[in-house]
């Protein structure tokens, strides 16, 4: 690494020291000391290019600036670079920080220049100390209210509900494998009697949670993970990692140690927790329920969809008759029903809702098969009373006539609903592509269309920086990325595709 002896003796004399606080825009000859924090590629979004290395540095007053070096110089300091390790650096660039995406409450961005002479600082005056980290905590009221507005990055520590859907009671397993190829973990994080929140981690985080995760002794239950980005997914508050994201668990630092003695000392608030908001079905729009049947890793899920009814389809039987036991399809033997399930031979028969209804919503349509109780909880009217009371109105019909569609599900048409959805094995192989329908949740409107900042973005959204562009060798200026708005909004005006037919 250059000495800091050179640019001593261009100027003729000692650097004068800079502490964070007193940097002001422009370039300075000044020297300043600190302690690198965390350090992590900035790459374009659009193709992956890097752009530079970003910093995360700190004073010895505890003071958090970011720092930025080009591509082009980052072979040159890179090599050296070491997280937790301290230096000083004379002859910089001070730049206006980017407005979206910060990971420092500072205005200003130390840019490496043509003069900049990075050193390791060995020898530290035994009346300096440099802080080894600093965190910028929200609560969930803080990210519900910055959700999708891509601002400053903040940090967020909780216990832990759920590990890819899986309950700590039994320590979760993880597929090293899958989370290679699906490039994340979901998690469900709560930060002490604060709602659940979803917290998707992706790629480097993703692998740094697994590792700690796996070669813990004991289950981990407390997680703290830096600079996440609050977004709003199919209208609902997740926080996902970004590429300056650290991971922490349990002991790991302080903050994570004290959040352990608390929970240690409050085993009741991770009890109070109802289990509904934690295994709560995720709403989803028709079109991203069918997006997620088509992923190569999709399992059996439950999702919540809000929809209207334009249609009760009348070409097929909208009930069945079950065992009155099991409620499984009941054959019919020589003289009586029989269940398969059961193993029984002579079983009463109870007639059950299996009927398809088409819907929609803003941009697709789709067909919903509503079974069991899901018809009841939607007409109001029970099945087998509904056929009851036919047969006993038409007494002169055969055994093998089949009733009709009902008026109370004719009358149905036209209303709205947020509907308990299952994902089934069917579904995923792609054997059927009606959806059933569990559960009739609430009556509801159909939201707007999305914004484009309500859209969930694609992976490289997830972990990549804004773009960025060099100027006079130094520094960055962060553009708002938005160039393929219009793009985005021509393609919501095309017709609803029909899924599920």
């Amino acid at each position: 690494m250059k000495s800091a002896v050179k640019s001593q003796l261009t100027t003729g004399k000692a650097p004068l020291a800079m502490y964070f606080n007193d940097i002001s825009r422009g370039l300075s000859e000044s020297q300043l000391r600190f302690r690198v924090i965390h350090f992590w590629e900035a790459k374009n979004i659009a193709n992956g290019t890097l752009i530079g290395i970003e910093l995360l540095l700190i004073d010895e007053h505890g003071t958090v600036m970011q720092g930025f070096i080009s591509s082009s110089r980052a072979p040159t300091y890179l090599p050296h670079l070491k997280a937790g390790a301290t230096y000083t650096l004379q002859n910089f660039l001070a730049a206006t920080s980017k407005e979206i995406y910060r990971v420092a409450d500072q205005n200003l961005t130390i840019s490496f220049s043509n003069g900049s002479v990075l050193a390791p600082l060995d020898d530290i005056p035994v009346s300096v100390s440099f802080p080894t980290d600093r965190f910028r905590f929200h609560t969930h009221e803080d990210f519900q209210a910055h959700r999708g507005l891509r601002g400053d990055l903040y940090d967020v520590v909780g216990h832990l509900r759920l590990v890819n859907g899986q309950s700590l009671i039994d320590r979760p397993v993880l597929d090293e494998a899958e989370v290679i190829s699906t490039r994340r973990i979901l998690v469900h994080l709560q930060s002490k009697d604060e709602p659940v929140m979803k917290l998707y981690l992706w790629d480097q985080a993703a692998k740094d949670f697994y590792k700690k995760f796996t070669s813990s002794e004991d289950t981990p239950t407390v997680l703290l993970v830096t600079t996440v980005n609050p977004k709003v997914i199919a209208g609902n508050l997740a926080l996902s990692s970004m590429a300056s994201s650290r991971v922490f668990i349990d002991k790991d630092i302080q903050p994570t140690i004290d959040y352990f003695s608390w929970l240690g000392s409050n085993p009741e608030i991770a009890k109070r927790v109802n289990a509904d908001e934690v295994t709560r079905s995720e709403t989803m729009t028709i079109g991203q329920i069918y997006a997620y049947i088509k992923q190569e890793n999709a399992k059996e899920a439950s999702f919540d969809c809000i929809a209207t009814i334009d249609d009760v389809k009348r070409d097929s039987a909208w009930y069945y008759i079950g065992c009155s036991g099991c409620q499984t399809k009941a054959t019919r033997g020589p003289s009586s029903l029989m269940c398969a399930k059961c193993g029984k031979t002579n079983v009463s028969g109870v007639a059950k809702y299996l009927a398809k209804i088409s819907v929609y919503d803003k941009n697709d349509q789709a067909v919903f098969v509503l079974l069991g109780d899901a018809g009841s909880e939607l007409t109001g009217k029970n099945a087998a009373e509904l056929v009851n009371n036919y047969f006993e109105a038409n007494q002169d019909l055969g055994a093998g006539h089949q009733m009709p569609v009902p008026q109370a599900l004719i009358d149905t048409i036209g209303q709205t609903h947020k509907f308990r959805v299952k994902v089934s094995k069917l579904n995923l192989t792609g054997k059927i592509q009606a959806i059933t329908v569990t559960k009739i949740v609430s009556s509801e409107v159909l939201p707007p269309v999305p914004t484009p900042t309500e859209i969930p973005h694609d992976v490289e959204d997830e972990v990549a920086l804004p773009s960025a562009i060099v100027i006079d060798g130094s520094g960055f200026k962060a553009d708002d990325a938005d160039g393929s708005t219009s793009s985005m909004d021509e393609s919501r005006k095309a017709k609803r595709p029909k899924h599920g037919k």
